[in-house]
């Protein structure tokens, strides 16, 4: 039993973070299957037939997103001023209602209950458990800070988590389908309630690590909501790394969206091969992503987090750009493969950045700064990729030098330009990145003030 422990705590670096990694593993996939079941279940057998089924299905998704681009910011103001494990244990609660909600809700038959209320029920709670979310993500990465250390361990909970969310999208999806169509929606939904009970009981047993917690200091006094979330605005905007790691990102977003968008028309125009096989291709996303996330602690003990984060960018940019050149199924599954190592290894490496830029009573707005505007990035750069190809690129086909360039490749060849550039100035701009001191640390003496970000800690 004692070589089994210490075999999971060098896995999963410490108990706290293998509990914390428990209950993150099993709610992820309560989650992915939820969301697969949910849209499944809404477009076979609650508006099945109906012309308008498509806007239905992506209302599920818009619902989500609109969460986190309106409550994000409010979120991270809240749970930098709360306790981070009351909040996750919180938010947990209040998943578990939702989810459990719905679930006793989908036992009434369909046609009881109008199509219309059946949707709005469906898109209220979908919304209220990514409000829920929004608490739920910033206090779970506090909670990480203050259980994991250094940039090297912080790397390797990066990318345990990375490689985790990789699986479960190669299992969730598959796992969805089969319990809707076999036991029925209600237990498939079921599943995703007892999940966050499990994450629950796992972040219940992992001590508070909280400054008031651990040294018996009263908790500092807040200013207002406006106040502190432009308190933590203005500490964004004076942070070097910050401000370059979610330059980067918002770049990389315009160089990866159209690939999530545009992929089902490359394997079929370029590659030459059935839609039936686009499968393959997340599949092989999925194996690469676990592989680079996994091998990201070693390379930023090796290296840096620094260094793996601007070489991973432009080794990204050109796998994109090497991809967009291929006309074989095969050959693209390859490529694709290996471009999934570095741009989990870009992901995993950043984590340790962030953690480390931003001090522990500003993570949570960092964060609600840093994942909408990301997101929103994502979702423009979805729009702009579907309307080149749907309009300004149609019937764009041009040879160069003996090489053919169609709409689709073209879109994924400046998108890979666009990732190198990134890549670049990353390399530049955090060299030279200091982290700047949060606003009012000057007016506490005693205080530590963070200093620059240590890729090699």
């Amino acid at each position: 039993m004692s070589s089994l422990r210490r075999l999971t705590d060098w896995a999963l670096i410490s108990p706290e973070y293998a509990r914390l990694w428990t209950g993150q593993a099993v709610s992820s996939l309560g989650d992915l299957v939820f969301t697969t079941t949910l849209v499944l279940w809404v477009g076979t057998v609650l508006v099945r037939e109906e012309p308008w089924a498509p806007a239905a299905v992506s209302g599920v998704l818009v619902s989500m997103g609109v969460a986190v681009l309106v409550v994000g910011p409010l979120a991270g103001v809240l749970v930098d001023r709360w306790d981070a494990r009351r909040t996750a244990l919180g938010t947990e609660v209040v998943r578990g209602v939702l989810a459990g909600l719905l679930t006793v809700v989908v036992f009434v038959p369909v046609p009881d209950l109008p199509i219309a209320v059946w949707l709005v029920l469906i898109y209220l709670i979908v919304f209220g458990l990514n409000v829920a979310g929004q608490f739920f993500q910033p206090a779970r990465f506090t909670l990480i800070r203050d259980v994991v250390s250094g940039d090297v361990d912080r790397a390797r909970a990066a990318g345990i988590a990375q490689a985790t969310a990789q699986t479960v999208t190669i299992i969730g999806p598959p796992l969805a389908a089969p319990l809707l169509f076999t036991v029925g929606v209600q237990w498939a939904l079921m599943f995703n309630a007892l999940s966050y009970a499990v994450s629950f009981v796992a972040i219940r047993s992992v001590p508070s690590r909280s400054p008031e917690a651990t040294s018996g200091l009263p908790r500092r006094e807040h200013g207002g909501m406006v106040t502190e979330f432009a308190a933590g605005l203005r500490f964004f905007r004076g942070n070097k790394t910050l401000v370059t790691l979610l330059s980067i990102a918002v770049i990389g977003q315009y160089g990866i969206a159209p690939l999530d968008t545009l992929n089902v028309f490359f394997v079929a125009d370029n590659l030459n091969a059935s839609t039936r096989l686009y499968g393959y291709m997340g599949m092989a996303l999925g194996i690469g992503g676990v592989i680079g996330a996994l091998g990201t602690g070693r390379m930023v003990r090796w290296f840096g987090a620094r260094n793996v984060t601007w070489v991973g960018i432009v080794l990204l940019g050109v796998g994109l750009a090497v991809y967009s050149r291929q006309t074989d199924f095969t050959a693209g599954l390859v490529v694709l493969f290996l471009l999934a190592i570095p741009m989990t290894m870009v992901n995993t490496a950043v984590a340790p950045l962030l953690l480390g830029a931003a001090p522990r009573e500003y993570v949570g707005r960092t964060t609600a700064v840093f994942t909408p505007v990301t997101r929103l990035a994502g979702m423009l750069a979805t729009l702009v990729a579907g309307w080149l190809l749907s309009s300004v690129l149609r019937d764009f086909s041009v040879s160069v030098a003996g090489l053919r360039l169609g709409p689709v490749d073209l879109i994924f060849l400046v998108s890979g330009g666009l990732i190198v550039v990134s890549g670049l100035y990353a390399r530049v701009a955090l060299r030279r990145a200091v982290v700047a001191p949060p606003p009012g640390a000057e007016d506490q003496p005693g205080r530590p003030v963070p200093g620059p970000v240590d890729g090699r800690s």
